[in-house]
């Protein structure tokens, strides 16, 4: 049986290849990709602002079904029987459990996170990403079956947005009663704010399109700040500061990718709060910061990219339990067939649509 994966040949550009699809080594799965979507991540590296990732395959946000097990796999990592046939979800990146930070227990950023989907098709087992319609889940990646109720197109968000913004959330320490401003109603801020909400926080989004901000009262939001209503930092500030007892919020959580946000974000969070940043990803780029205004207010940074392993359970636990309340079928706002990849990245790099998902053929 051959598979086909989508790589990209210099940002912008993109082509197929085919390969014969591998049995599976002990500990590892042949899975076939349900709809595997297109994540900031991949917009990054599609444009070029990757600093190293120049060719190779794209795709990690995803939901799969088992089509083989290899030797020695009879259980997800929660312990739950699995067989052929059955909907997974895996993390896209490895805890080698060997290297310094793994020692250290730090997993989330393991030196060899990438090790396997850092690889080039070319590389044997060859179906390393998930712009494909093959993935090897390796022994070393932490995956989940995924619950009956649980939607794919809910599924497949959770792999990187939910439980990345759960995991931020859980190391910042927000608890009840706490209050947290979103910067970005995309995929990730509306998911911290349906979490932040179960959690018992007081939610506020910030955004300037009226679609997000719905979308944003939708899941979970208490409130919402129009950007053009409040067009400068200082307008946000003091709209946050009056939604807080003339405080400001106790956490802040950066989601927009805009540099210009991170910065802007302290003036919206009280003395001694924390800020979570989590939207600027890409490497090199600089914007001015005054670090004795954070230092003077004693705000924390945190910063969360990837998640621990277990994270992607309590994703599926999540989705499971709220699936009635909060609408995240619609976060995916367009599907994509896989001969329409370059459409969907362009069309998100253009902020055509919300999240763009690319669903395999049966």
């Amino acid at each position: 049986m051959k598979g086909q994966i989508a790589l990209m040949t210099e940002p912008g550009k993109l082509q197929y290849q085919e390969y014969e699809v591998p049995d599976p080594a002990p500990g590892a799965i042949v899975a076939r990709i349900l709809r595997s979507n297109v994540c900031g991540s991949e917009i990054h590296i599609w444009c070029g602002h990757h600093p190293t990732k120049r060719r190779g395959g794209l795709g990690h946000e995803t939901v799969a079904v088992i089509e083989k097990l290899g030797a020695g796999v009879s259980t997800d990592h929660a312990g739950q029987p699995v067989k052929e046939g059955d909907r997974i979800v895996a993390t896209y990146f490895i805890h080698c459990r060997k290297c310094y930070p793994c020692q250290k227990g730090q997993f989330w950023i393991c030196d060899n996170a990438y090790r396997y989907w850092g690889r080039q098709p070319e590389d044997d087992p060859h179906f390393h990403a998930t712009f494909a319609t093959h993935w090897i889940v390796h022994p070393e990646q932490t995956f989940y079956k995924v619950p009956d109720e649980v939607s794919d197109q809910a599924a497949a968000s959770a792999n990187c947005a939910q439980s990345q913004v759960y995991f931020g959330i859980d190391v910042a320490g927000l608890a009840y009663g706490d209050s947290i401003v979103i910067q970005g109603a995309g995929g990730l801020g509306l998911n911290a704010a349906a979490i932040a909400r179960e959690k018992g926080a007081e939610v506020i989004v910030i955004d300037s399109v009226k679609m997000r901000l719905d979308e944003a009262k939708r899941f979970g939001a208490h409130h919402v700040i129009d950007m053009n209503a409040h067009p400068t930092v200082a307008d946000r500030a003091s709209a946050v500061q009056k939604l807080t007892g003339g405080r400001g919020a106790d956490y802040g959580m950066e989601v927009t990718g805009v540099l210009d946000a991170f910065p802007k974000a302290f003036q919206l969070i009280r003395p001694g709060g924390t800020m979570i940043s989590m939207g600027t990803v890409t490497p090199g780029k600089t914007v001015p910061y005054d670090p004795a205004y954070a230092l003077r207010r004693g705000v924390q940074t945190i910063t969360a990219l990837r998640y621990n392993g277990p994270y992607l359970k309590k994703s599926m636990d999540f989705l499971a339990a709220n699936r009635d309340k909060y609408p995240f079928d619609g976060l995916l706002d367009r599907d994509y067939g896989m001969d329409r990849i370059v459409e969907a990245l362009d069309d998100s790099a253009a902020r055509k649509v919300r999240r763009a998902s690319i669903v395999m053929p049966a």
